[in-house]
């Protein structure tokens, strides 16, 4: 079976694999030697969680510039962008430009933010909840208005304005949010692409059961088939040489297994769950080994990708 091309995978019914990153500057050489081999092995992206007040991280947008910028076909996203820090009319030139230098290998990971004490430590006006949630929205419009072409825009919202800026000619990359709460899973429905359920929660957790039904309810209202909403899951465990006896703990929570382990229970999660898409955590929700992630990449993904091929022809 042939891999998608990135950016095919990127804004089609394809499944997507990646893996995540919480990387300190000191972690780059590694960083790099991860996804250089994920771009070999054809892994589709890969994230780095967005913390701008700890000194240490590498920011997030410096560095998918910087990877996309050596490799060939793997994207690269925010996972997720910490809204608060990152207006959005300059975040919709950040990720419009990445998107052309890179022919399209760029994700907009989009969140309300969270640690809201960091974030007004760095100067930044805290918000409530009901209004993160409402910049939030606001902030994915905007970003759509201001790519793709087209006159001036003029926006006036409630938390962001801007007054005749050119769009630029660019179109916005796929727009996926780390969404928690009903009214932000609501803003999801109707103005996202895609949702990366919080928490490392999957498709058999509660809380997947008990949100994306908000998320699909939220789309239809504004005329959108769910189905253009992916789910995209942030998935940690661990690889393990032998099958293990039990693949998830007492509370339900994947903890992994063997590769063949792995085979079976993601290709399941696409075909009897709708999952759209997976990124590798380690067993405690880092930056996965890289023999775990070789695994990953050489023997998982492609195989998943062909049992769901052969299962949907």
């Amino acid at each position: 079976m042939a891999i998608p091309t990135t950016r095919t995978a990127l804004s089609s019914r394809a499944v997507v694999f990646g893996f995540g990153a919480h990387s300190v500057i000191d972690d780059m050489p590694v960083l790099l030697e991860m996804t250089q081999l994920a771009d070999r092995e054809g892994l589709d992206l890969f994230s780095l969680s967005d913390h701008p007040y700890i000194g240490q991280r590498l920011d997030a947008y410096a560095t998918v510039g910087f990877v996309v910028g050596r490799t060939q076909n793997l994207a690269g996203f925010a996972n997720v962008s910490n809204l608060p820090t990152r207006p959005p009319a300059m975040l919709a030139r950040t990720v419009t430009t990445l998107s052309a230098l890179s022919d399209g290998r760029v994700v907009l990971g989009m969140g309300a933010g969270g640690l809201w004490e960091r974030i007004a430590a760095m100067g930044v006006e805290p918000l409530t909840p009901a209004q993160a949630v409402e910049a939030f929205e606001e902030a994915i419009v905007l970003v759509g208005k201001l790519s793709g072409g087209g006159p001036p825009v003029t926006f006036k919202g409630r938390h962001y304005q801007v007054e005749q800026i050119e769009p630029a000619p660019v179109a916005a990359p796929p727009v996926w949010t780390g969404s928690v709460g009903p009214k932000s899973l609501a803003a999801t429905g109707r103005v996202a692409d895609g949702w990366i359920p919080g928490h490392a929660a999957d498709w058999l957790s509660a809380r997947y059961v008990a949100s994306r039904p908000v998320v699909d309810e939220a789309a239809r209202s504004v005329g959108r088939d769910p189905r253009e909403v992916r789910t995209i899951f942030n998935f940690p465990g661990q690889i393990t040489e032998r099958p293990l006896a039990r693949t998830r703990d007492g509370d339900g929570r994947w903890i992994g297994g063997s590769v063949e382990q792995w085979i079976e229970e993601l290709t399941a999660a696409v075909v009897e769950h709708g999952a759209s898409g997976f990124m590798l955590f380690s067993p405690r929700g880092g930056t996965p080994d890289l023999p775990s992630l070789g695994r990953w990449a050489g023997d998982i993904a492609p195989a998943v990708r062909e049992a769901v091929a052969q299962h949907a022809g």
